[in-house]
C-alpha cells in the first residue's frame, strides 16, 4: 500500500519521515549521527524537500525530482546526487561515483567532518537544477 501525503510518501511502517527517524535510531553509532546531520542540512537548505524511502529502505530527498539519497554502509554514509555530474562542485565534495555520466556521490567515513556550508550550497544547486527543468 502506497499513499501520497503532503510532503511525505506513506508506505507500510509509517510515513517516510518516520521510517528515516527509525533508521537513524537503529544506526546507534557514527553512521546514524552522520545521517541525521546530513538530513538536517538538507532540510535546512530546502525547507520544501520531500522525504521518501525507496529501494529497500534508502532515504531519498526530492524536490521536483530526486536531489540525493542517503545510503548507509558498514564503513560509510553515501550521499548520491541524482544529477551530480551536472552540478558545480567548487569545494570538491564529490569523492565517489566520479566516473558516471549522471550521478556523483559523497562518501562520509567515521571521523570525517562535513563542510556544512558547501554541502548546503550543493543541495540548493541540485534543487535549482531540478526546478529549472520544469
Amino acid at each position: 500500500m502506497h499513499k501520497e501525503t503532503i510532503g511525505v510518501t506513506q508506505a507500510e511502517g509509517g510515513t517516510a519521515s518516520e521510517q528515516i527517524d527509525a533508521k537513524i535510531k537503529e544506526l546507534d553509532d557514527w553512521r546514524g549521527e552522520t545521517l541525521a546531520r546530513i538530513r538536517a542540512l538538507i532540510k535546512q537548505a530546502d525547507p520544501e524537500v520531500v522525504e521518501e524511502v525507496k529501494w529497500r529502505g534508502v532515504p531519498v530527498w526530492s524536490h521536483a525530482g530526486i536531489i540525493c539519497t542517503g545510503e548507509t554502509y558498514k564503513n560509510a554514509v553515501k550521499m548520491t546526487f541524482a544529477k551530480g555530474a551536472a552540478l558545480a562542485d567548487p569545494c570538491g565534495l564529490f569523492n565517489a561515483s566520479l566516473e558516471g555520466n549522471t550521478r556523483r556521490a559523497i562518501d562520509v567515513h567515521q571521523g570525517d567532518s562535513l563542510d556544512e556550508q558547501a554541502l548546503t550550497a550543493l543541495v540548493r544547486a541540485a534543487v535549482a537544477l531540478n526546478t529549472s527543468a520544469q
